[in-house]
This record gives C-alpha cells, sequence and structure tokens, in this order.
C-alpha cells in the first residue's frame, strides 16, 4: 500500500489534501475551466499539469504548487473518469452494506472514510438491507466505476454472497458467511466476546441472566445468541438459560422488556446482542423504577460512542479501525501487496461500567 509522506509531501497527498479543501470550503468547481486553462495560468505544458493530476513523483516541488495555486484560482476539478482512462484505475472502491443506520455503521464508514482518504480512494457507498438481489444491483452498478470492493452481508448465505460478489475484481468481505475462500474475510470474534461477558455477569453474582439475541437470518446474532447457550451451559449448568428474539433495534429490545416484565418471570440480568437494544433495555427499567445494577444489570455488545455516555458495560470492537482494516487490506491487494486470503477473527475487549455493578 501506498504511504503517505511525512509532512504532506506526498504529491498524491498534496492533490487529495486539495480536493478536500475544495470540498469542505463549500467552494463552486469550474466546470468550463481545463487542464489547457490550468497549463496557460500556471505557465507550463499540459503534460506537466498532468503530471502533477496523476501524483507522478518525478515532479518539482515549485511545479507542483504552481499547478495547484492555478487549480485553485480557476476552481478547476479534475474529472476522475478522465483520469482513470489513462491509469487503467478509477481509484474508487465500493462499499455494501445491509444498512447505515445506528451509531455502528456510522463509526464503520467513518473508519473505512479514513482509510480511503489515506490511500487516496474516493468510496461508493450502497445498501443492501440483507437482501441478494439488491446485493448484486448495488454492485452491478458500481461495475467500472470501482477497482475492488467491500461487501458487509451477514445475512446472506454462502452461495447467495457468491452469486454477488463481482467476478474477477478484489473484494473484502466484513462479518461475512465462509463462501469459497478466495476472498478475505473480516469477522468479529462473537464467541470469545459472549463468553468473556457471561463470565463477568455470573462473577458479578447474577443467576438469572436474559440474552436479547438479535436478526434471526443474521451472522453476528446467531453466533452470540448459540455461544450465549453454550457458555451458560459450560460455566453454570444449574441456572435457567433464557433468550428473547430480536431485532437489533433499541424499540424492539423496550418492546421485549416489557412483554418479559409482564411475564412476572424473575431475572437479574440482561445481556443484549448489540448496545442499541442494551440502551433500549435500560431505559424501560429505569422508567418504570428498576434499579440498575441493583437490581438488574444490563450490558451489550459493540461500545457504540453513545455506550460511555450511558455508562454501559459492554464488549469493545474497535469499530471504526475495524471499518479502517477492511478498506487496509484492499487497498493491499489492490497494490498486490497482501499476504492469502483468510478468515480474520476479531476479538472484543470486555469494558465494564457502572451498569453491571456487583449484585
Amino acid at each position: 500500500m501506498k504511504k503517505a509522506g511525512a509532512c504532506g509531501n506526498d504529491p498524491d497527498t498534496q492533490l487529495s489534501s486539495y480536493f478536500h479543501l475544495s470540498w469542505s470550503t463549500n467552494r463552486v468547481a469550474n466546470s468550463s475551466a481545463t487542464i489547457r486553462d490550468v497549463a496557460k495560468l500556471a505557465e507550463l505544458s499540459v503534460a506537466s499539469v498532468s503530471r502533477v493530476l496523476n501524483g507522478h513523483g518525478n515532479v518539482h516541488a515549485d511545479t507542483r504548487k504552481r499547478v495547484l495555486k492555478a487549480m485553485d484560482t480557476l476552481g478547476y476539478v479534475p474529472n476522475a473518469a478522465a483520469r482513470s482512462l489513462s491509469t487503467a484505475r478509477s481509484h474508487a472502491i465500493g462499499i455494501v452494506l445491509p444498512d447505515l443506520h445506528g451509531e455502528f455503521f456510522s463509526e464503520l464508514v467513518r473508519g473505512m472514510d479514513m482509510a480511503a482518504s489515506d490511500a487516496n480512494y474516493m468510496m461508493l457507498l450502497s445498501t443492501m438491507h440483507a437482501d441478494r438481489e439488491r446485493a448484486i444491483q448495488a454492485l452491478s452498478a458500481m461495475r467500472g466505476r470501482i477497482d475492488g470492493a467491500i461487501v458487509m452481508a451477514p445475512q446472506l448465505s454462502p452461495e447467495d454472497l457468491r452469486r454477488a460478489l463481482p467476478a474477477g475484481s478484489p473484494a473484502v468481505l466484513v462479518n461475512s458467511p465462509e463462501e469459497d475462500g478466495q476472498h478475505h474475510n473480516l469477522r468479529i470474534d462473537n464467541r470469545g466476546g459472549v463468553t468473556l461477558m457471561v463470565r463477568h455477569l455470573l462473577a458479578s453474582g447474577r443467576k438469572r441472566i436474559v440474552h436479547l439475541a438479535g436478526v434471526a437470518e443474521n451472522l453476528d446474532a446467531v453466533e452470540r445468541k448459540q455461544a450465549f447457550c453454550d457458555t451458560m451451559k459450560a460455566l453454570a449448568p444449574e441456572l435457567p438459560v433464557r433468550v428473547l428474539d430480536g431485532d437489533f433495534t433499541d424499540t424492539g429490545a423496550e418492546l421485549l422488556v416489557q412483554q418479559l416484565l409482564a411475564s412476572g418471570e424473575e431475572f437479574d440480568a440482561i445481556f443484549a446482542a448489540n448496545d442499541m437494544m442494551a440502551l433500549g433495555a435500560l431505559k424501560v427499567l429505569r422508567t418504570i423504577g428498576i434499579s440498575v445494577p441493583g437490581q438488574v444489570a444490563v450490558a451489550g455488545f459493540d461500545d457504540i460512542p453513545l455506550a460511555s455516555f450511558l455508562d454501559l458495560t459492554t464488549m469493545r470492537i474497535e469499530i471504526s479501525d475495524f471499518g479502517k482494516r477492511a478498506v487496509e487490506r484492499l487497498v493491499a491487494e489492490l497494490s498486490n501487496d497482501a499476504p492469502p486470503a483468510t478468515l480474520e477473527r476479531v476479538t472484543p475487549t470486555l469494558i465494564t461500567r457502572a451498569t453491571t455493578a456487583s449484585g
């Protein structure tokens, strides 16, 4: 992977910074300005300007400065499609996610954006909403516009995923089922994370733990639910194992906890499959006056930014780093600088906060 030069001296970094500055200050590009106009104003040849635009290293610093100044004066932004004709690269990567709702996805995209920007790549972002046909459509629409793709498909089967992936193009999978082993798959170690949390809850004196599971077809939800059942049976076979199927949303969790309270069933801990459900549970318990953690402990999974503000115990995934890691792996593959594709698992870290103090 190409690294930026120190102190912003790398030509690609300078050019990328120019683009970022142009957009961030809401500058309006001058669509009538051409590369010839830039060359004329900078008093350089078109070839020299072209070398600056394409990030060639054998360009004098003064030449680059004159080109950037002329571009700024004219409001000229180069056509990425035209540049790709000469480089055979679009310098864009496609990102296909199951959803964009919630802090998890905003953090994930933030990490991806940072890594893409560092590598001078643009991102084309789309969602599939757990629909194989939507995934195929999204990737088809990107064909010819991207150099490679990152696909997060926790609700697709291996067969559906195989059909959706673009043939012959580099792709990195995120939290997706194992398919043919040809693509690097970055996954969360759900079993390891759940085991740590169950151990923590049992050690804090909790005896009746209820697990709020995620969407039934979701790979992470399935792994976390199974890990919860297995760990409870292994560590506390004398205790009941209680699971309520949810949908990863705070509102869905609120309904589950209301139903649980109405049933009269005793419980002293709630372990939700993600933080949003944990926060929904927390809201209901505090609204009706149940002491947290005095009467009921509450824990989640992910460690979204909101979790720390509400003192929620959770399993931390460095979400933005997770997204960044996926992009860095794809860029390495595009640069022919990546090791063989593997299934790579990232183990979460237990973060104990006020919602699970000893009962």
